[in-house]
């Protein structure tokens, strides 16, 4: 699994980040002494995997060595049904320092964002939140017939929860959750942990809350905490988490809501149970792993913080993040620049309406913010002329 994350196979480290760092070619591969049997031989390269991927917010390193181990000597549990699951349920619930009748798991935090939208609007309920931010509980909301009521960020691109509160409790009749990501995606803008208990605090106490914390793993911001010891002070709030972002497990899917038991109750009932056997046992090393997560939180945070840098000192605003995405203000529509980077084979982030002149950008490896500066370079020869300003 040469795709794997190593910090072996990572030269420079962090503090390489700092400096430039020339392209690596690809190493060849020698060719077999006969051909492979039909089924065995690898799949060719195409213009995905030439692509440096900066657009979903993923990490590019994949599982560590100690994941891809249990994973793989799970596959002996391939066939069988009822197979030890390396206590996933449990060590979960050990994590968080709650019980297990506290956790509920997906296959990937997006699974859980839909099925509470299932489980706690009905239809012409309402969903409060903001715009723009991850929009899985505005389309499972859009789904049941439910009505959403997203409001505009503040000008510093924080959340607004004196308006969050006061629209709950105009539409209480209606409102049947309110949702907050934290740190929010697109912006990677943190609700401090002050906020959260004034939100709380704030709207009517049977109202559910929704906390969608993503990216907590990558917060440096010390007025930010997780929501979870809301809920064991027996507050009707929804944690939700994923291994896709700091664990690398995106396209293997695994997340999880943490909430009080009645509420975890009312989920059941739309789960699907599609978790499979490798990516429980992965799930169980990741935890335990806490060196690699400290490294891809470290190597990340260093990527982010020196490539806002060079767009800065060009002229460009950066909103500042605490994610392992950044966006960045272009003067012009985002979409001509996101075409302009294909040009490059750099994907980059979608349109975030109504802020469809920033850009979000993920952060990949060491090679891919090169390539990503070098095609900006390219895209923007004279710095940020739109404004005036450089």
């Amino acid at each position: 699994m040469n795709t794997r994350f190593s910090r072996r196979h990572f030269v420079g480290g962090a503090a390489a980040a700092l400096g430039a760092l020339g392209l690596r070619p690809n190493s060849a591969l020698g060719a077999a002494l006969r051909p492979p049997p039909k089924g065995l031989a690898p799949l060719p390269r195409d213009a995905y995997d030439d692509l440096a991927k900066l657009s979903s917010n993923e990490n590019p390193y994949g599982p560590s060595d100690s994941m891809m181990e249990a994973m793989n000597a799970a596959w002996k549990y391939s066939n069988r049904y009822g197979y030890p699951d390396g206590d996933i349920h449990e060590k979960i619930a050990e994590h968080h320092g709650i019980d297990a009748g506290n956790i509920i798991m997906h296959a990937g935090s997006g699974e859980t964002l839909k099925v509470a939208g299932l489980a706690f609007l009905g239809h012409n309920e309402k969903v409060v939140g903001v715009e723009p931010t991850f929009m899985t509980v505005y389309r499972a909301a859009t789904g049941v017939d439910a009505d959403v009521i997203a409001r505009p960020l503040l000008s510093d691109h924080t959340q607004d929860i004196d308006d969050l509160i006061r629209v709950t409790r105009r539409n209480y009749r209606d409102v049947g959750m309110v949702y907050v990501c934290n740190p929010n995606n697109p912006t990677g803008v943190v609700v401090s942990d002050d906020d959260i208990r004034r939100l709380l605090d704030g709207i009517p106490e049977d109202i559910p809350v929704l906390i969608d914390e993503a990216y907590h793993h990558f917060v440096q911001d010390p007025s930010y905490a997780t929501a979870v010891p809301y809920i064991k002070e027996g507050r009707k709030v929804l944690v939700t988490r994923t291994f896709s972002k700091i664990y690398g497990m995106a396209g293997l899917r695994l997340g999880y809501g943490i909430a009080p038991a009645e509420m975890i109750d009312q989920m059941r009932t739309y789960t699907t149970g599609t978790i499979n056997a490798l990516v429980k046992w992965g799930g169980v090393a990741a935890l335990e792993d806490r060196e690699s997560e400290e490294w891809v939180k470290d190597t990340t945070i260093a990527l982010r913080e020196a490539t806002a840098s060079q767009l800065r000192s060009q002229g460009f605003e950066v909103i500042p993040s605490e994610t392992n995405f950044f966006m960045v203000h272009t003067g012009r529509p985002a979409s001509e620049v996101r075409a302009e980077f294909r040009k490059h084979d750099v994907a980059v982030g979608r349109d975030f309406p109504p802020m469809l002149d920033y850009l979000r950008v993920s952060i990949g490896t060491e090679e891919e913010m090169k390539r990503f500066m070098t095609a900006w370079n390219e895209i923007f020869p004279d710095g940020m002329t739109a404004t005036g300003t450089r």
